[in-house]
């Protein structure tokens, strides 16, 4: 039997980082152009940290954050969904923001963020 070793660069697969994807489940589409803001909770309040906008395909064109830039912690992500919505529809959407509050425990994982919206109702989860 011959064995062969196949070297894996695991900082290549598992790289540290966050990130979001926003989709619109009233069109049934990539949500293009939402604002999202990031900030880091602490006792000492809300640290603003970076403002973000989806692509055309309803992510950002780079993590959030990445590699040394993540600290266990908690964070929030607040989209401007209604900001979105507000053009396509007849009246303003009931939904304005969507703030979605969360722990990061290990700086090293990857997580990933993606909001699942109507101008009603939404859904988040973690995704891989």
């Amino acid at each position: 039997m011959v064995s062969i070793e196949c070297p894996i660069i695991l900082d290549s697969i598992m790289s540290a980082k966050l990130s979001t994807h926003v989709l619109d489940t009233k069109n049934g589409k990539p949500a293009s152009g939402v604002r999202i803001e990031l900030l880091r909770i602490s006792e000492s309040g809300e640290e603003h940290i970076l403002t973000a906008t989806t692509n055309s395909d309803g992510r950002t064109d780079q993590p959030l954050l990445s590699g040394e830039t993540i600290e266990a912690g908690d964070y929030k992500l607040i989209f401007h969904i209604g900001d979105y919505f507000y053009g396509s529809a007849a009246e303003a959407p009931f939904l304005s923001e969507v703030p979605v509050q969360f722990r990061i425990n290990d700086p090293e994982g990857s997580y990933h963020v993606p909001l699942l919206a109507s101008p009603w109702s939404y859904s988040v989860y973690r995704g891989s």
